[in-house]
C-alpha cells in the first residue's frame, strides 16, 4: 500500500495517457470501418456481420484472458495485445493501399482486433486497483471516462474529415502509430507492482484457475446478481448502440456529417457526465446512480424512436451520453471494490464474455428485423423495457446493500 500511495498519481497518469493515445487511433479505425460499411452497403445484415466479427472473438478469448490477467503480468498482456492489434491494422492498411479494399477484409481485421481487445479488457480492469488507492477509484474512473469522451469527441470529426479528404488506409496508418506510442510509454516509463498471484507457485492448473473463477462468481451474491442485470441491459441497449447510424442514413440522410454530428454530441455528453461523476461521485449508494442512468437512457431511447427532427434526435443522443458514466463508473468501481484482487482478472474476463456475446446475439435478431421494420419501433420497445429494468434493480436488496458506502470518506 505504501508504494501505491507514494507513486500512484504518476503511474496512473502514464497509464491513462498510454491507453487514451491507443484509444484515439482505435476509435479512428472504428468509426472509419462502421461508416464505410454503412455508406457502402446500407444493409442491416452487413452491419450485423460487422458487429459479430467485432465482438464474437472477444467472447471466445475472454475466459482465457481473464485467467492470464490473474496469473501473469498485466502490463505485458496489455502491451502484447496492443501490438497484435497494430500489426493487424498495418497489414490491412497495406492491402487497402495496393487495391484489396473489400468489405470482407474489414470483417476479418475487426475479428483480430476483437481478439486483442478481449485480452486487454480483463487486464486493464484488474490493473487499476494495483495503481490507484481504493478511495480514489471513483475519481480516477470518472476522470478516465471524461478523457475517453474527449477522445471520442475528436475522433469522429477527424475520421469524418479524413474520409472526405483521403482514403481509409490513411486512418489505418494513424492507428498503427498511436498503438506504437502507447506501447513505448508502457515499456519505458510505467512501473506496475506485481500482484500476489503472479509471485505464487502455480499449484492450481490453468483450467483449475478458470473453474475457481467461475465458482467464485457463482457464489458471490453481488457479482452474480449484477451480471444478470448487465446481460439484460446489453440486450436492450443493442439497437441504440448499433442501429442508430443506419436509422440516420435511412430517415435523415446519407451525409457523413450527420453520422459525425451524432458521435460528437454523444461524446460531449459522455465527457460532461464523466466530469460530473469525477467531481460529485454520484449518489452515496452507487446502485442508485446506475438506476438513474438506465432510467434516463431508457427514456431517451424511447424518444429516439418518435423524434422526426434531426436536431431533437441529437439532443437525446447527448442526454444518453451524459447518463452513460453514471452507469459505467459506479459499476466498474463496485467490481474493483467488492472482488478480491486475485480474482479481478477472471471476473472482468467473464464480464467481457457477457458484453461480447450478448450484444452480437441480440443483433442476430435486431439486424435482420431492421431490414423489414422501422428501427424506430425497436428503439421504442427497448426504451420501455430499460425503464422497467431500472425499477427491478431499485427493488433488488442484494444490489442496494452492495451499493452502500464502505468507507467513511464515501459518507
Amino acid at each position: 500500500m505504501t508504494d501505491i500511495n507514494k507513486s500512484w498519481y504518476k503511474n496512473i497518469t502514464l497509464f491513462l495517457a498510454s491507453q487514451n493515445i491507443s484509444l484515439f487511433g482505435s476509435m479512428l479505425v472504428q468509426y472509419a470501418i462502421t461508416w464505410y460499411i454503412t455508406l457502402e452497403t446500407q444493409s442491416g445484415i452487413m452491419m450485423t456481420i460487422s458487429i459479430i466479427c467485432g465482438f464474437l472473438p472477444t467472447f471466445f478469448i475472454s475466459p482465457f484472458a481473464g485467467v492470464w490477467a490473474d496469473r501473469y503480468n498485466r502490463k505485458v498482456l496489455i502491451i502484447l495485445s496492443d501490438s497484435m492489434i497494430a500489426i493487424a491494422t498495418l497489414i490491412l492498411a497495406i492491402l487497402f493501399f495496393i487495391g484489396y479494399d473489400t468489405v470482407w477484409l474489414l470483417f476479418m481485421v475487426s475479428a483480430i482486433r476483437a481478439l486483442g481487445s478481449g485480452i486487454q479488457m480483463p487486464a486493464i480492469g484488474a490493473i487499476l486497483p494495483q495503481l490507484v488507492p481504493k478511495d480514489k477509484l471513483t475519481k480516477v474512473n470518472g476522470t478516465n471516462s471524461s478523457i475517453q469522451s474527449l477522445v471520442a469527441l475528436v475522433s469522429p470529426m477527424l475520421s469524418g474529415a479524413l474520409l472526405t479528404m483521403a482514403t481509409i488506409e490513411v486512418i489505418f496508418f494513424i492507428d498503427v502509430i498511436t498503438a506504437a506510442a502507447a506501447v513505448l510509454i508502457l515499456l519505458l516509463f510505467l512501473h506496475v507492482p506485481t500482484h500476489t498471484k503472479v509471485l505464487e507457485k502455480k499449484r492450481i492448473t490453468y483450467f483449475g484457475d478458470m473453474r475457481e473463477g467461475i465458482n467464485y462468481i457463482k457464489n458471490h451474491g453481488f457479482v452474480k446478481t449484477i451480471f444478470s442485470f448487465i446481460a439484460i441491459y446489453f440486450i436492450l441497449i443493442a439497437p441504440a448502440a448499433f442501429l442508430t447510424p443506419l436509422l440516420i442514413t435511412r430517415s435523415f440522410g446519407e451525409d457523413v456529417w450527420r453520422l459525425t454530428a451524432m458521435s460528437v454530441v454523444y461524446s460531449v455528453g459522455m465527457m460532461a457526465g464523466g466530469m460530473i461523476v469525477a467531481t460529485w461521485s454520484g449518489f452515496k449508494n452507487k446502485v442508485h446512480s446506475m438506476v438513474l442512468s438506465i432510467l434516463v437512457i431508457g427514456a431517451c431511447t424511447f424518444a429516439l424512436g418518435i423524434i422526426p427532427i434531426f436536431w431533437f434526435y441529437l439532443f437525446f443522443m447527448g442526454l444518453i451520453g451524459v447518463a452513460m458514466p453514471f452507469f459505467n463508473t459506479p459499476f466498474t468501481v463496485l467490481l474493483q471494490e467488492k472482488v478480491e484482487q486475485d480474482f479481478l482478472g477472471r471476473v472482468f474476463g467473464v464480464l467481457s464474455m457477457i458484453s461480447s456475446s450478448i450484444m452480437p446475439l441480440a443483433m442476430l435478431v435486431y439486424g435482420p428485423i431492421a431490414d423489414f421494420i422501422k428501427i424506430e419501433w425497436l428503439l421504442i420497445g427497448t426504451g420501455l423495457l430499460m425503464f422497467a429494468e431500472s425499477l427491478f434493480m431499485l427493488g433488488n436488496k442484494v444490489l442496494i446493500e452492495a451499493g452502500r458506502p464502505t468507507s467513511k470518506s464515501e459518507l
